[in-house]
């Protein structure tokens, strides 16, 4: 589908111009990210790049360590928007792990766009001297733990029951941040860590005395796929073609799910994110191969049926150029009722002050949402 203006895909200084007077965005924008080195970063400054070159606008991105500081910001109202993953997105709107804490609870969380190239997988990696070959080798290693991470926590997890193991199987070794975690793989502190194959991290433990390995995801294996998907419903089976050891070979076969999604709040303006939309989309010829993995913000590799809504200021912008359909809406229209059941059910179970408050969440968040006819997860 081409949207793209033609006063945008004339790259000179007068298409800058004339875009810049056709968009309406404050002069600083910022975005919480995670930790530098990270895919998500790197693709937020190559964006950032292309938003200065062609409005003039400044976006300052702010790493975070963890789910949890990626999105207080963004809470707080200190961030207009998040490029996080599934942690600081759907898991945000869950209410579930560190989200389930009584100082937070689920979040209304709202969609702008997200990375859907297909390009990349979202995997644990482990040292290439260790002569792992499946993820069942990784029975009695070290593999890392991000605290106040549960999307990187439960994905590693994902990883191990598909090798048929759990945490108790490995050697579980705790960190402040993902890309601690990566530095402590590159210097033997530990023998595998999640992340994206294009992460700038992965790429470092590539090139580092240790080397780096992927271990595949077998199509075939259907119950294991089962089993991985019980812990992370959203993974699907996918062959990445851009990453660490993976550039220029046929592929690793593996599984992803979209990142990064640029989200924001319900509550943020609905102009702004209109414009942050628009500006995404039509400038992404600018920003188009100025990252590893990039590609997937196109707007024709956008999934108008997530897991998580869209705002209504990105829905403006996909109705007005044709992407957005009646089933999309339908389906939109649902994860927001799905959030205020959630909410509803935690605004109850705060009032009934319970004494163990985990269970209590955990018990009244699943019973609203079997209740509402929605599907139960974690």
């Amino acid at each position: 589908m081409n949207v793209l203006k033609t006063t945008v895909v004339a790259f000179g200084f007068t298409a800058s111009m004339a875009f810049a007077q056709d968009l309406d965005l404050p002069r600083q924008l910022s975005w919480t990210a995670y930790d530098t080195g990270s895919a998500g970063y790197n693709q937020a400054v190559a964006i950032g790049a292309a938003l200065q070159d062609a409005a003039g606008v400044n976006l300052r991105v702010l790493p975070g360590k963890n789910d949890v500081s990626r999105t207080e910001p963004l809470r707080q109202g200190r961030v207009e928007f998040s490029a996080t993953g599934v942690g600081g997105s759907f898991m945000a709107q869950e209410g579930v792990f560190d989200f389930g804490a009584e100082n937070w609870g689920p979040q209304p969380i709202r969609v702008l766009l997200a990375n859907n190239g297909g390009a990349i997988n979202l995997a644990v990696g482990v040292a290439g001297d260790l002569g792992i070959e499946t993820y069942a080798d990784l029975k009695g290693k070290r593999v890392s733990y991000i605290v106040g991470a549960p999307a990187l926590n439960v994905n590693t997890e994902a990883y191990l029951a598909y090798g048929g193991l759990t945490w108790d199987d490995v050697e579980r070794v705790d960190f402040g941040g993902f890309g601690a975690s990566w530095t402590g793989l590159i210097e033997g502190q530990v023998d595998a860590a999640f992340a994206s194959t294009n992460s700038g991290k992965a790429y470092e433990a590539e090139a580092g005395p240790r080397g780096l390995f992927w271990p595949p995801i077998d199509p075939d294996d259907t119950e294991g796929f089962a089993r991985m998907q019980e812990i992370a419903p959203f993974f699907t089976l996918n062959k990445a073609k851009v990453g660490a050891t993976i550039d220029g070979t046929d592929g690793y076969q593996g599984a992803g799910y979209a990142y990064p999604v640029l989200t924001s709040i319900a509550a943020t303006d609905e102009a702004l994110v209109y414009n942050m939309t628009k500006a995404m989309v039509e400038l992404f010829p600018k920003y188009d191969g100025n990252s590893p993995g990039i590609g997937g913000w196109a707007l024709d590799k956008q999934n108008m049926e997530w897991v998580v809504p869209y705002h209504e200021g990105a829905i403006r912008y996909f109705e007005e150029v044709g992407a957005w359909s009646d089933t999309a809406q339908a389906h939109n229209d649902k994860l927001v009722k799905r959030q205020e059941a959630l909410a509803a059910a935690w605004e109850a179970t705060k009032a009934s002050n319970p004494s163990d408050w985990e269970a209590a969440w955990s018990e009244a968040r699943r019973k609203a949402l079997a209740d509402g006819g929605f599907s139960v997860v974690f």
